[in-house]
């Protein structure tokens, strides 16, 4: 046993869909002396030597089978079991040191302890993440990196120590693609369980310095759990060295001996997970509902998906825009329906010769119009800006210091307004300047009660063709139009039987086809 050794230590990460307090964890640890090396080398000395017949094997048997197994413990231990050391058990009896609920639940544990038959471990012990014991472990055996929230503290105070220097900490201006990976990391919040061992000599526990970390278990709410060690199944025991001038050598050997389920009990469980998912889906389709939404005969509806991309060409920094959509004739949209928008405010980057704002804003609505052409697609619009302009160095110099440049009152006049009759639109006589350029993304998306219709019609064709297969083609569509014929004529001598007054309250669409 002390020459095979597992030397794979690092982490395994499981996938789970049972609940984490049903796992145990089977930990054995075992100490090999000196003398048992010793007599473990002599032994198979002697056995290359058997043929000799010089020194006889029953005394060295004997002598190391008394030390190969100087002290061996073994226990099960479940998902946040706690388990007390020698130190912990000294430490919590005196009520002097409790300071939080918690400490106080473990004095309470400990005297119901004493009372009892005691601690069923000698040297195994737990602890976990939120043990105020943890953060007092040595860092030679146990370093537990700091979490998120610490190190993010560290860095406020440090910034209130250096406030001259805060800017350049808070904002990162150019980020390198090492800094965008590091920052830009899903960080799960997990709960961390070790499971130690205090290593010391016998009769001589409660000597902090020779406690060890056997076994990490994290986990998260997701059902992941990362094990450090990894499960030895059918592999050689991991092997741990004591430091000091002894140096003993301990085997650690860990095991999953979880319960696990019955088929019974797994055909239950896929059947309450099939009947949960069955009714969630019932759920969503009472919300949806199971109608197909129509529109009006003749009506389009129009949905757009847009975006501001980018803006280039403007004079000044921290650009941002404010935009709004004017509907032709004959367009109409929601009440609810904003067709404008302020988008953030954004500083420009240059790029070549161009200083551009990245503004990766998106905006959607929703407008209808009477029409029975269909189609769908993008579109990359770019528009080309202006602004007002006053002459003289004093308007130059107000615009570059407080922003008191003229400005449009009415938005909606930097385009022609659909209500204009003329051919040419009179700008009252003052001054624009070209500026820069905006780029939209638009997504676009039709739907009418044509297209529908349409589509129907088709497949009611291709199912009477589909029944009168047996003619020809030519004959098949002679066959239709006389039904066509016969029903519209049934239809007239239907209305022509019918009282005059009811007649009239019959208003028929004229886009309306029946035949």
């Amino acid at each position: 046993m002390a020459d095979g050794w597992n030397i794979n230590t690092g982490e395994a990460v499981y996938r789970t869909r049972d609940s984490i307090k049903n796992l145990r964890i089977k930990v054995r640890i075992e100490r090999l002396t000196s003398a048992a090396v010793i007599s473990q080398h002599l032994q198979q000395k002697v056995l290359t030597q058997q043929n000799r017949g010089d020194i006889e094997l029953e005394t060295l048997s004997s002598q190391g089978h008394a030390g190969v197994n100087p002290e061996i413990e073994e226990l099960v231990v479940g998902w946040l079991e706690k388990l007390f050391s020698q130190y912990e058990m000294e430490l919590f009896q005196n009520e002097e040191v409790l300071q939080s609920p918690l400490d106080r639940q473990y004095h309470a544990e400990i005297k119901a302890l004493n009372l009892a038959k005691g601690r069923r471990n000698r040297r195994i012990f737990t602890c976990s993440d939120y043990d105020r014991y943890t953060n007092s472990l040595p860092l030679k055996q146990l370093v537990v990196g700091p979490t998120l929230l610490a190190e993010r503290m560290a860095n406020v105070r440090h910034r209130r120590q250096d406030r001259h220097n805060m800017w350049s900490k808070l904002i990162t201006w150019e980020p390198t693609e090492e800094f965008v990976r590091s920052c830009h990391v899903v960080n799960n919040a997990m709960q961390t369980m070790y499971i130690n061992a205090d290593l010391g000599p016998p009769g001589r526990l409660g000597d902090k310095n020779n406690e060890y970390v056997l076994v990490t278990i994290k986990t998260d709410e997701n059902g992941t759990v990362i094990v450090k060690p990894d499960f030895n199944k059918d592999k050689e025991p991991y092997r741990i060295v004591t430091e000091g001038d002894k140096r003993e050598v301990w085997c650690l050997t860990v095991e999953n001996v979880s319960k696990s389920m019955k088929t019974e009990e797994k055909d239950k469980e896929s059947n309450m997970y099939k009947d949960l998912y069955v009714r969630h889906k019932d759920y969503l389709n009472s919300l949806i509902g199971q109608d197909f939404e129509v529109l009006p005969v003749g009506t389009l509806r129009y949905l757009m998906n847009g975006e501001i991309t980018t803006a280039k060409g403007f004079e000044y920094d921290n650009l941002y825009i404010h935009f709004f959509v004017e509907l032709p004739n004959n367009w109409s949209s929601l009440r609810s329906q904003s067709l404008s928008g302020v988008t953030q405010a954004c500083r420009t980057k240059t790029l070549g010769k161009d200083n551009v704002a990245f503004f990766s804003y998106p905006f959607n609505f929703e407008a209808f119009f009477m029409s029975e052409k269909e189609n769908e697609g993008k579109h990359t619009v770019t528009c080309n800006t202006w602004r007002p302009l006053q002459s003289g160095t004093v308007s130059a110099l107000r615009r570059f210091f407080i922003g008191g440049s003229p400005e449009l009152e009415d938005h909606s006049y930097v385009r022609v307004p659909g209500t204009l009759k003329g051919e040419r639109l009179s700008r009252f006589g003052f001054w624009t300047e070209t500026t820069g350029s905006v780029a939209f993304t638009l997504h676009c998306i039709q739907q009418s009660r044509a297209f529908v219709d349409a589509t129907l019609m088709k497949k009611r064709r291709q199912q009477v063709f589909d029944q009168l297969g047996g003619f020809s083609q030519q004959g098949a569509v002679c066959n239709i139009l006389e039904a066509f014929q016969r029903a519209r004529r049934k239809m007239q001598e239907a209305r022509e039987n019918l009282p005059r007054d009811l007649i009239n309250t019959i208003k028929l669409d004229k886009n309306t086809s029946y035949f």
